[in-house]
Order: structure tokens, then C-alpha cells, then sequence
């Protein structure tokens, strides 16, 4: 994944295993914080952090289209920030990317998918609750 310095503005690639681990930007040398907002996801992104991602990661299927996706972005975008350090949070546009809408048979949006190591632990369709979304992370390892 790139991730931008906050101190230089300079691109750092840093692997989806180590995105929550203490990062230093190769060019100034500042600290990069853990994701705090959610991330983007194409098809790459999304199976490198599945795989390699040492924390749960829940997933945001949504379009822009979609009125209920749209409520719920800030319930996720606050999910994210408080969950930063403990959890990463990746949106899956299901127009960009409809095979990752299939692969996880998302009939209906918005779509949360809890993985932890990989695996599904927890899916979701419909809107939810800030509360409901954060406890989602709180899944057995």
C-alpha cells in the first residue's frame, strides 16, 4: 500500500503486514500513523491486506449510487479513526469492482465483511449503527 508521509508529503510503499507497525517515512524520517481513515481497495490492495493483515479488517462493499451507503460513510470513516492502531478498514466500490462483490455474494449494499487471518468471520448487509460497526472488530482471534 502507499502511504503518504504526514511531515513531507512523500509516498512510502508499506506492506499490508506492517501497516500497523511503527513506520518511518524513507525520506524525512517522520513516523507514519497506522490508516485512520478507510482505504480504497481494488482488487490487489484488497488481497494483500486480507492475507497479510495482523488485525481484523472490515470491508465496505457500497456504490455511489447507493442512498443507505452514502448515510453510512461517516458511521464507517469514524469506525476507522477510532479503531486506528487495532483494526484497518478498506470500501470495495462494487461498480469498480464487481468481482469482489460476487466472490463474497453481495446481493445488496452497503455489505460489511469482517475477515480476521484471512477468513470470514462476520458479514452483514443493510445500515448500521456506529456502535454496531465498531463491535464488529471485536472479533476472537
Amino acid at each position: 500500500m502507499i502511504s503518504l508521509c504526514p511531515s513531507c508529503n512523500k509516498k512510502n510503499r508499506i506492506p499490508a503486514a506492517n501497516l500497523l507497525d511503527r513506520v518511518i517515512c524513507g525520506s524525512c524520517k517522520a513516523e507514519i500513523p497506522p490508516p485512520s481513515e478507510p482505504i480504497e481497495a481494488d482488487p490487489a490492495l484488497f488481497e494483500e491486506v486480507i492475507k497479510e493483515a495482523k488485525v481484523p479488517v472490515l470491508v465496505d462493499f457500497w456504490a455511489g449510487w447507493c442512498g443507505p451507503c452514502v448515510m453510512v460513510a461517516p458511521f464507517v470513516r469514524d469506525a476507522a479513526k477510532k479503531a486506528a492502531g487495532r483494526a484497518i478498514v478498506l470500501k470495495v466500490n462494487t461498480e469498480d469492482h464487481p468481482d469482489l462483490a460476487v466472490r463474497f455474494r453481495v446481493q445488496s449494499i452497503p455489505n460489511f465483511v469482517v475477515f480476521r487471518n484471512g477468513i470470514v468471520r462476520r458479514q452483514k448487509a443493510g445500515l448500521a449503527s456506529p456502535e454496531q460497526i465498531l463491535s464488529w472488530l471485536e472479533v476472537d482471534g
